[in-house]
């Protein structure tokens, strides 16, 4: 049974205890599943990982999602480069860079795997590497409609979002993101929260505010519907796999990007705050004495032609 709302917990051991303590979980978290991770430092390294992302993504030439020299500056910088094997096999990856405020972020730009849990071995390699450097918190970006990457997230790993991102990336030349708007949610992973110890742990979180919460976007026939709630939590659906349906059925997929970012976004906007996620709904908290003002029941949200550009 997944754990409840509340974020207390018992005494935090001091910073050198959590990273020991984080190292151990990383360890097990990768042995469990047959693997390695470790910090990648060589030209052969990295020229691996760059084939391994384009196994993942297929992107265009001009659109990788990095490069073998910037990972090689990263690592020569300080920056995080990683990967998980499965004996002499790449199978994860993971490269992020310093970011403000000085001395207590990481920014996780991009991770890709092809194995069964590879990517919950590389976060808590992460989680330690940021700990023994005595950083406070982890970002990264996801896309909020990708709904295995919000569970990983928001319940495997505790993280939250804080502030949502139209179109960041613009358009993007791959085969898991052509043809569709790049939003995405900025996660925030507070390292040291007893939660975020918790889920490493191997317990996911699921927020209490997610029994009784009303409807603000639900799934009818496949298609996205805005609904009417005054309750203080609500869930903002999101499809079953939309990474499918931009193939199939890209206007529909468009219909799905757009009202998540007017429910979701628009309700972050306002000061919700994004507590978690469960049974394929964001569960956001209203800020108190706050209600938005929604169309009515019986709207629909307007559909936006999916354009022939990759986004």
């Amino acid at each position: 049974m997944n754990a409840g709302g509340g974020e207390t917990g018992g005494p935090r051991p001091p910073r050198g205890g959590r990273a020991a303590d984080a190292g151990r979980r990383a360890r097990a978290a990768a042995a469990r599943r047959g693997l390695r991770v470790a910090e990648l430092s060589t030209n052969d390294e990295f020229g691996r990982v760059v084939r391994l992302f384009d196994g993942i993504w297929h992107p265009e030439p001009w659109n990788p999602p990095i490069t073998a020299e910037l990972m090689r500056a990263l690592s020569h910088a300080g920056g995080y480069v990683a990967g998980a094997f499965d004996g002499p096999d790449l199978v994860g990856a993971c490269a992020g860079f310093l970011a403000a405020p000085a001395g207590e972020v990481l920014h996780s730009h991009v991770t890709g795997t092809v194995w069964p849990g590879a990517g919950f071995a590389l976060k808590l390699h992460q989680r330690a590497w940021a700990l023994r450097r005595g950083l406070s918190r982890i970002t990264w970006t996801f896309d909020p409609l990708v709904r295995r990457n919000a569970h990983f997230n928001l319940a495997k790993l505790a993280a939250r979002p804080e502030e949502y991102l139209p179109d960041f990336y613009g358009s993007m030349g791959d085969a898991l993101n052509a043809g569709d708007e790049s939003d995405r949610l900025l996660a925030v992973w507070r390292l040291g929260a007893p939660v975020v110890a918790r889920a490493c742990a191997g317990v996911p979180y699921r927020p209490a505010s997610a029994d009784g919460a009303g409807a603000a976007l639900a799934e009818r026939d496949g298609r996205p519907r805005v609904l009417r709630t005054d309750a203080p939590a609500v869930l903002v659906a999101v499809p079953a796999d939309m990474e499918t349906l931009r193939r199939r059925d890209p206007g529909t997929a468009a219909a799905w990007r757009h009202a998540v970012r007017d429910v979701l976004g628009g309700l972050m906007a306002e000061g919700g705050r994004v507590s978690g996620f469960a049974d394929g709904c964001y569960v956001v908290e209203r800020r108190p004495g706050r209600v938005r003002g929604r169309r009515p029941a019986a709207a629909a949200p307007a559909i936006h032609p999916a354009t022939s550009s990759s986004g």
